[in-house]
């Protein structure tokens, strides 16, 4: 079973697929993003395929250089042929492995079966555990299994979605999974997901830095801890500096709307720590770097040359008039929503790559 370090469940969107290519190259080699393609609700035929292509396009560009998987896990019924058929593409020409699992309709199962077996792919098989451990989930991986005769390898990924502080029973959870799971098949690769970031409002950051337990890296850690030494190979996933439910937004560029603010994030090895920003008015510039300024001042801040994350942070921080300080689209160097998320993913992926190659 070969080594993974870190699987970030991640959206099919610029700004992570803009983070993704950030990453220097030594920490992109311990990555291998799980690639989720959002909802898109009511689109059909050749509208959606056209859409999906698009986007998918904007993933590949970056993911040249390693491998990764592909997923739909919103697509409807209606919408499975339309889009297998623009994955298949980027199966068969670039570094993408398919997806499905249990409870998905059996056409997904049988077009990813299908695209594995035709491109030779590993075939990933993602098994939902958001709650208490079902065996008869278990019976459907078996069947699903069965299935995969034809297929050289398969990985196996138990995504437990959100796992935050309330949720105590996680590792429970994901042991009984594992336990379920493991002796079905001869996994090329077994793997955790959990989404720990929490579901942030404005109250929570009305006094200045906010810091929240990142509960996924404790809840993979305790698996460890129970498997002594029985899976050493586990590797670790989450949904970087997003809650698990954001994956199941929709996606529509063209609507306003919205918080007239934002956050920036910063992980430490023990939380998320969360600073208000603003998108607009007089006081956003004096604001936002103010915002920097405080997460920079963190005990537990890498310093700039940690990633191009910590540096974006470093130059926000700044005074107006120094010229190291970033102009642009984005605005006077205190950036935008899809700035503060490819920044936070950055300085976040980095920390977790260089965190997990500790744990080995």
């Amino acid at each position: 079973m070969p080594r993974l370090l870190y699987v970030p469940a991640l959206p099919v969107r610029r700004h992570a697929a803009e983070a993704y290519r950030e990453l220097r190259p030594a920490i992109r080699d311990g990555v291998t993003p799980l690639w989720n393609l959002q909802p898109h609700p009511e689109s059909r035929g050749a509208r959606l395929a056209a859409a999906v292509r698009k986007e998918v396009a904007e993933v590949s560009r970056v993911q040249s250089g390693g491998p990764a998987w592909l997923d739909t896990p919103f697509a409807d019924r209606e919408q499975i042929p339309a889009i297998s058929e623009v994955l298949a593409e980027y199966v068969e020409f670039g570094v993408f492995r398919p997806v499905t699992g249990p409870l998905r309709p059996v056409v997904q199962q049988d077009a990813a079966l299908a695209t594995a077996v035709e491109y030779g792919r590993p075939l990933g098989i993602r098994v939902p555990v958001p709650g208490e451990w079902d065996p008869r989930l278990g019976e459907e991986v078996r069947r699903l299994t069965a299935r995969m005769r034809r297929v050289a390898e398969t990985d196996l990924l138990i995504d437990l979605g959100g796992v935050l502080a309330d949720r105590t029973g996680a590792h429970k959870e994901a042991l009984r999974a594992l336990d379920a799971l493991v002796p079905l098949a001869d996994w090329r690769s077994v793997v955790t997901i959990g989404g720990g970031f929490p579901h942030v409002t404005a109250e929570m950051l009305d006094r200045g830095v906010r810091e929240e337990p990142r509960r996924d890296w404790e809840v993979w850690r305790e698996i460890r801890r129970h498997l002594a030494g029985r899976l050493p190979d586990l590797g670790f996933g989450d949904y970087g500096v997003q809650r698990a439910a954001a994956l199941a937004r929709p996606y529509r560029p063209e609507q306003g709307g919205g918080p007239d603010w934002g956050y920036l994030r910063y992980t430490t090895d023990r939380t998320f720590a969360l600073v208000k920003v603003v998108h607009s008015g007089p006081e956003r510039t004096r604001t936002n770097r103010e915002a920097a300024r405080e997460l920079l001042r963190l005990p537990d801040f890498r310093g700039a040359l940690a990633s191009s994350g910590e540096r974006w942070l470093r130059d926000c921080a700044r005074s107006l008039t120094h010229p190291a300080v970033r102009t642009g689209s984005d605005g006077p160097g205190t950036g935008n929503a899809a700035t503060w998320l490819r920044v936070g993913n950055v300085q976040h992926m980095t920390h977790v790559v260089r965190s997990l190659a500790h744990q080995a």
